[in-house]
């Protein structure tokens, strides 16, 4: 892939959205609704641009477990057993 930096992975691991309605939230975790509604009106310029395209491929594409080496383990906790009394 030409023009391909890894380091792209990394840094939409790390780099919070700078405005908007989701603005400090990494741009990992922005939902793929709002990452949709940039790809219909148009990504921002530059760096962000091609980091918010960069992202939303990955999650029309399910591909986000590439990113768990770089984001780290997540702790996920059990569901919790319910009991029902009659």
């Amino acid at each position: 892939m030409e023009g391909f930096n890894p380091e792209i992975l990394k840094e939409i691991c790390e780099v919070k959205m700078p405005f908007g309605k989701y603005a400090g939230t990494v741009l990992a975790d922005l939902p793929i609704s709002y990452l949709e509604w940039f790809h219909r009106q148009g990504m921002p310029k530059g760096k962000l641009g091609m980091q918010l395209s960069t992202i939303y491929e990955i999650k029309l594409n399910g591909l986000m477990d590439l990113l768990m080496p770089l984001r780290g383990a997540v702790n996920y906790e059990k569901p919790k057993k319910r009991v029902y009394k009659f």
